[in-house]
């Protein structure tokens, strides 16, 4: 089913093996137009959801390959675009084993700045998802890393063909590069005339997970940190930072005790620092992550998302963005 997610109220842990169900009963899986864990679900034609067995054995593309890059290619948000848009960003380097940071060697980054304590947090964010993952599937992820002669670098982690998925990625990245002036004042809003590029520093962890079997979700989780410096030789810094990121739940047949789960999981996250942000953020997913050429159908079940935090101070929104991508594993697996 394509479905509509309110919010769910129901915070229940779903029972084991939601990784390896049979096909749902007519009792778990009802009739079009019910409401199922608050989500209004209508019927949706097999060949959206996965391709039919003629497809799969003619085809390496399979339309769940492909959702995967479409789904990458929709987590891009506006930290991402401005890299997108930047210049001067050198080309990666293949190294044999990644580096104990990936931060600059000038010792400009030291261990206690908020570049180096976010880089810190998503590698170790990481370590733990990787790990959850590899003892679930029975299988190892492969790992690629690189880095750029002026700093900066990422580790990509991939599993593919495994026993419980199909493919699953969980990367991070951080990047050095320069932002066009006129790209810097439509992010902050800021006026201004000036010429000179504007460096920036971004971090983030990405993950996409495409399980084999098609009772258990596909799952999309991204954080991210960005922050920019002052243009060379400048007296006043133009310094801006925020945080963002979000997740979101994609099942080809919902399970109202995964979805309560789920989003049961992300709220406690988020109550520990505000009552607030769940409802919020989670009405800012249904937004975001949305179909538009679908007449905007919402893209799954929802989850959370939020971007350009910066009204509070950085130590509390690194606290939030460490749990929140410390919840993603114990919200899915």
């Amino acid at each position: 089913p394509r479905c509509t997610p309110p919010a769910l109220d129901a915070h229940t842990r779903a029972p084991e093996g939601r990784h390896s169900r049979h096909p749902p009963s007519t009792a778990r899986h009802p009739p079009p137009e019910v409401t199922m864990a608050s989500a209004t679900c209508v019927p949706m034609a097999a060949a959206t959801l996965r391709p039919s067995v003629q497809q799969a054995r003619g085809s390496k593309a399979s339309l769940r390959t492909r959702g995967a890059r479409t789904r990458t290619q929709q987590s891009v948000s506006r930290g991402a675009r401005k890299v997108a848009m930047a210049v001067g960003i050198e080309q990666e380097v293949a190294i044999d084993e990644a580096p104990l940071s990936l931060l600059r060697e000038d010792g400009a980054d030291d261990a206690s700045s908020m570049r180096a304590r976010f880089e810190k947090m998503i590698r170790n964010a990481q370590n733990e998802i990787v790990a959850a993952i590899e003892e679930l599937d029975g299988s190892k992820f492969q790992e690629d890393a690189w880095t750029r002669p002026g700093g900066g670098g990422g580790i990509s982690r991939v599993l593919q063909n495994g026993n419980v998925f199909e493919k699953a990625g969980v990367n991070v990245s951080v990047v050095y590069g320069q932002m066009p002036p006129d790209a810097y004042r439509a992010a902050t809003g800021e006026s201004g005339t000036g010429k000179e590029m504007i460096p920036f520093f971004a971090a983030g962890i990405s993950s996409v997970m495409h399980p084999k079997n098609p009772m258990a979700p596909t799952v999309h989780f991204n954080y991210r940190y960005f922050e920019t410096d002052a243009p060379a030789g400048a007296e006043a810094a133009p310094r801006s930072w925020w945080f963002g990121g979000g997740t979101d739940l994609t099942p080809s047949y919902i399970f109202e005790d995964d979805a309560a789960h789920f989003h049961g999981t992300l709220k406690g996250a988020c109550d520990k620092h505000d009552a607030a942000f769940y409802p919020r953020f989670k009405t800012w997913a249904d937004d975001y992550f949305i179909i538009k050429h679908r007449q905007n159908e919402r893209r799954g079940i929802g989850g959370i998302f939020f971007d350009d935090m910066n009204d509070r101070s950085q130590e509390e929104l690194l606290a939030f963005a460490t749990d929140m991508a410390g919840a993603g594993g114990p919200a899915y697996v």
